[in-house]
């Protein structure tokens, strides 16, 4: 879960939009006070919450709403908005040959993510390389270079040089032929000290990197501010990586970190895995963060699942209530390609996730696997007509799965309710057009 105590604060004020009698002035002034405390309890930089609290109330109380929306829309809209204007712009790292200087303090999870932006390019057809530029913490090298292993991505470091600038120099002349994106670790210290600045200073003179990324821990509170004002100021960063989103920090500091320098958020890291790693996208990130889901994130993981299946296809056949046992097991195979279901259950509208997260999803997802070992066991003709798998079927299924005939019993009872659920869903044309509008398919 994303900023775990914000987000249930936020989606409690959007239910009393909703369920509210009569949009008044007392019941704006309330929600304004409701957003303020949560924002503050987040730790999002004051100032920045009463100018947003303002233009909220303002606009509440003075907008009409546009032809076709609701008072209770309108306002709920209102609030999303401003929350994403809060946040700022976000910008797109150019996929092409550049270096990237890594900055921030000790702790962050900078080494970790250099690994993840290594993966990102990867991911995009580029060749990357990292750099071990922190010469003073003796675990940093082999840290770097074992998470390079990993992710395939080329390494250069010295383990007996002490000048981080000369490491740095000698790495981008021995990779720049043979790479495409290099990106340079730098060292971090458990508080800002001149000699720390210093050395960001000579490494960027000396480098002249193309983009400057600041990584800042969700948990920073307000001093996030003041920290990325100096890192700004010592190197002119171009963006910020905020790390550990997926644990119980406020992250509300980190957030409104980017709005104090002017640097804007480009991604996010929600997890250890290289790939808990996601751009950063304001309107998206509010969306999921208000219970209003980010069906757009949703289908680009399952496009980058499916391995260039049809996504679109698939999410419309899901929509349509309309499929079969290979069509199940067909998103199944997507589903164990996108992570955890916890996480796909963030992405979803909040009348879907609250369900999701009710149950426990670990069991779930290994109930899920086990279902898909069964369905391995099935015929053609079992997969595409589950009507016909009776008592004899059952126990050959079992047999071949290395299940008990319960198992097989239990999948064919989550198939018809499944199924029964989508009917519903397609037949409820309100909600069914809203999800195929944030899919941008034609309806």
């Amino acid at each position: 879960m994303v900023l775990g105590d914000l987000e249930e604060s936020l989606r409690g004020t959007i239910r009393k939009i909703a369920n509210a009698v009569t949009v008044d002035g007392k019941l704006i002034k309330e929600i304004v006070r409701d957003i303020q405390r949560a924002l503050l309890q987040a730790d999002v930089n004051v100032r920045l919450v009463l100018e947003l609290s303002k233009k909220i109330e303002k606009r509440a109380l003075e907008e009409k709403p546009p032809s076709g929306m609701s008072n209770r829309e309108h306002v709920i809209r209102i609030v999303h908005d401003e929350l994403v204007n809060l946040l700022g712009e976000t910008k797109d790292l150019p996929i092409k040959k550049q270096v990237i200087m890594m900055v921030g303090l000790y702790g962050q999870g900078k080494t970790t993510t250099c690994g993840k932006l290594a993966t990102y390019f990867k991911k995009k057809g580029l060749r990357p390389a990292l750099i071990a530029g922190d010469v003073h913490r003796p675990a940093a090298y082999d840290q770097l270079k074992q998470i390079a292993e990993q992710v395939d991505a080329a390494f250069y470091g010295d383990k007996n040089e002490k000048d981080a600038v000369k490491v740095v120099k000698d790495g981008i002349n021995k990779l720049k032929k043979t790479s495409d994106v290099i990106i340079v670790d730098t060292s971090g210290r458990h508080k800002l000290e001149d000699n720390l600045i210093e050395e960001m200073k000579n490494i960027f003179h000396a480098t002249k990197p193309d983009e400057k990324l600041l990584v800042i821990d969700a948990a920073v509170g307000q001093q996030a501010g003041s920290q990325a004002k100096a890192f700004n100021d010592a190197v002119d960063i171009t963006g910020i990586i905020l790390t550990k989103l997926d644990g119980t920090a406020k992250g509300g500091g980190a957030l409104s970190a980017a709005a104090e320098v002017g640097a804007p958020i480009i991604f996010i890291g929600t997890g250890e895995h290289p790939s808990d790693f996601e751009k950063f996208d304001p309107t998206r990130f509010i969306s999921r963060l208000l219970g209003m889901g980010d069906i757009k994130t949703l289908l680009e993981k399952a496009e980058e699942s499916m391995k260039g299946k049809d996504a679109e296809k698939t999410a419309k056949r899901l929509l349509s209530g309309k499929f079969t046992l290979k069509d199940m097991y067909e998103q199944m195979d997507m589903l164990s390609g996108m992570g955890p279901l916890s996480k796909i259950a963030d992405m979803l509208p909040i009348g879907f996730s609250g369900k999701l997260k009710k149950v426990d999803m670990n069991t779930t997802q290994d109930k899920l696997r086990k279902f898909r070992v069964i369905m391995d066991s099935m015929t053609e003709e079992e997969m595409e007509n589950p009507n016909i798998i009776k008592s004899s079927r059952v126990k050959r299924i079992a047999r071949g799965a290395g299940v008990e005939n319960r198992d097989v019993k239990e999948l064919l009872r989550y198939y018809n309710m499944t199924k029964k659920m989508m009917k519903g869903l397609s037949g409820n044309r309100k909600m069914r057009k809203s999800l195929m509008k944030q899919l941008q398919f034609d309806t």
